[in-house]
């Protein structure tokens, strides 16, 4: 596909510099936000705003939809003034969101009614990641659309993997999520552990990062929190919106995930406690609170 005009449903935290990313890479993007002012903001950096999902999908052979939860896709995508009331035959409905990958499926069968196409397509990388264009994707779909949208999914990440059918871009979403969760608990446990007894925290984190024990939360969220960093790249509330499908989805196979259960219950305690717009780094706080020790390099709070 060269580089056209592609719409864009969603300019939050991610969707915004994903959109921009977009335009840097010479496409036309066409955008509609539920706050309008993001999409005006957006046309006074050269983008066009749309007054609907409709409107977008008249105007575009490929649509992105970056919203929050799967009600959420399914009301722009299915909805009154909806994507599937304006999109063209063999056009592209790509969602970026991270959903449920039955609903997925549904959305997916209502557009091939119409003669258009659906790519589910999960990112990873937090906010940062889509600031600098090198976001992770797992796309779900049909091969032969991946590789035509494959220029589109070049101008907003790096490492871009077509991993099966419809749904299976949101079920390696979910993976992802198990490995991230798990993985950001074990790097508080360790950093708790490592105040406790006494350590340099920030020589600690260097002299283990380079070897088994590193990982992407470790070198990224890791100095954060240590330094009481708890700005969002990716935050607590969406976080568990995510954690929330993995474990519907694991009860509906009858899979036990004990460790990813902890997790969410202690993402929820942060939650309770009003923090649910922090980044995820902050999951550190619901263990200092049940053991009384900061994980802080000296003169942080």
């Amino acid at each position: 596909m060269a580089q056209g005009t592609v719409g864009f449903i969603g300019l939050g935290i991610m969707g915004m510099p994903m959109a921009r990313n977009l335009m840097k890479a010479g496409f036309r993007v066409v955008a509609y936000n539920r706050t309008a002012s993001k999409a005006q903001q957006l046309a006074t950096e050269g983008g066009v705003a749309a007054g609907s999902p409709r409107e977008v999908a008249q105007a575009c052979p490929v649509v992105i939809t970056m919203v929050t939860d799967s009600p959420d896709v399914e009301a722009v995508a299915l909805g009154p003034q909806g994507i599937l009331e304006g999109i063209q035959r063999d056009a592209v409905h790509i969602d970026m969101s991270t959903i449920s990958p039955a609903v997925t499926r549904a959305i997916a069968a209502r557009l091939s009614e119409r003669g258009a196409h659906m790519l589910d397509a999960p990112v990873s990388g937090g906010s940062w990641g889509a600031q600098q264009g090198t976001l992770s994707i797992m796309v779900g779909g049909d091969e032969a659309i991946f590789q035509r949208c494959l220029p589109v999914f070049r101008g907003m990440g790096q490492n871009i993997v077509h991993v099966g059918g419809n749904g299976m871009g949101q079920v390696t979403k979910l993976v992802n999520q198990v490995l991230v969760a798990g993985t950001m608990n074990a790097v508080a446990e360790a950093l708790l552990f490592a105040a406790s007894a006494g350590a340099d925290l920030e020589k600690t984190i260097e002299a283990v990062k380079g070897g088994a024990a590193g990982s992407w939360q470790l070198q990224n969220l890791g100095p954060r929190l240590i330094k009481g960093d708890f700005a969002p790249g990716f935050m607590v509330k969406l976080q568990q919106k995510d954690l929330r499908l993995v474990l519907e989805a694991a009860d509906a196979m009858h899979l036990p995930l004990p460790a990813t259960a902890l997790v969410h219950q202690l993402y929820a305690a942060l939650e309770a406690a009003g923090l649910g717009d922090e980044g995820t780094q902050a999951l550190v706080k619901a263990h200092e609170r049940l053991a009384g020790v900061q994980a802080r390099v000296r003169g942080r709070g």
